[in-house]
Parts: structure tokens; sequence; C-alpha cells
């Protein structure tokens, strides 16, 4: 438990501080404003007015959803990131990504090459892979899952949460290793793991 909080009050680095918005010290306080911010993008996004937007399998859309979620606290809250990072893909090749990814997703559910749940955590996955965001991309990427499910009007994908670890870390570690099994093609424990 100590740990936990000694990460929690860890201090915000200068290269997050110099693209925050609000004057934050902690780790603690970030968590809990952009826990917030994405929870009323999901109360926003769960409508069912938009649920039933025909650009809901767009970039533009995503584009949205982002700045939803994290806008007022990340500068360029909507914005495909325009430098290199760790992982993911060049900034000049987001865009066609994002747009071709949601594209085939769009034929996976038209054409039912997988089931909903599977589509869903397919692009998911790939969303992920790109990082698309300075901020966010895998709460941004299930939260796209959910609303692909929710406008299916399929059983909504939980995440692990009810799940029987009980320790959040145990859950991140089985969603984290599902991850890596799905990037070699089999998606079962992904799908399993956001079902539970």
């Amino acid at each position: 438990m100590a740990i936990e909080a000694s990460v929690a009050d860890a201090p915000i680095s200068a290269d997050e501080r110099a693209r925050l918005l609000p004057s934050l010290s902690t780790r603690a306080q970030l968590t809990e404003i952009e826990r917030r911010h994405t929870n009323a993008a999901r109360v926003w996004a769960m409508r069912g007015a938009v649920l039933r937007r025909s650009d809901l399998m767009t970039e533009a859309f995503a584009r949205e959803l982002h700045r939803r979620m994290f806008g007022g606290i990340w500068r360029g809250a909507g914005r495909y990131r325009t430098t290199g990072c760790t992982s993911g893909w060049e900034p000049g090749q987001i865009a066609e990504g994002v747009r071709m990814f949601f594209d085939d997703a769009e034929a996976w559910l038209r054409y039912a090459t997988y089931p909903v749940h599977e589509t869903a955590v397919r692009l998911h996955l790939r969303l992920a892979s790109v990082r698309p965001w300075f901020n966010g991309n895998g709460r941004h990427a299930r939260l796209v899952a959910d609303i692909v499910v929710a406008a299916s009007e399929e059983e909504p994908l939980t995440w692990g949460s009810h799940s029987p670890w009980g320790d959040p870390g145990e859950a991140r570690a089985r969603y984290l290793r599902a991850m890596r099994i799905a990037e070699s093609g089999d998606f079962k424990p992904l799908v399993d793991f956001a079902l539970s």
C-alpha cells in the first residue's frame, strides 16, 4: 500500500507539465481529473442519440471523443501526436491508419466477419497499437470498443472489472498479457478478459 501511495504522490514530470492545461502537482490529482473527464465522455457517448450517429466508425468521431475525454486537461486533446514515441506509428501515418482501421471494423460488422465483441476488441488493439495521441491511448481505444458494442446493443465489455483477481495490478497484468497474445493473432484471451 505504501508503494501505491508514493506513486500517487509522485510529482508530474516536466514534459507532462508542459502539456497540461490545469495546474496540478501530483499523479493522484492528474488521475482524478482524467477519471472525471473520461466518465463524463462515457456518459455522453452512451446516450442513444450518440450511439445512433452515422459517423461512429470514423476518425472524426475518434478525435471528438478524445477531445471530450481529455479536453481542458491536455494541450492537443483530439489532435494526433506530431512527434515520434517509443512505440506506435510514425505521426505522418496516423490519420490514414486510424481511417483504415475504422473502415475495416465497419466492414467486419456489416458482413459479420467476427462476433461484435471480437470486432470491438480487434479495433481496440489496432487503435492502441497506433498510439495516435500523446496521452490516453488505451482508455480511448477501450471506450471506442465499448461504443461499438453498445451501438450494436450487445452485452457490455467490462475489461476485467468483474474478474475474481481483486488486485487492480493483477487485472492490468492480465490485460497486458492478453494484448501481447492478441498481437500475435490469438484474440480469445483478450476477448475473454474484456468480457470478465
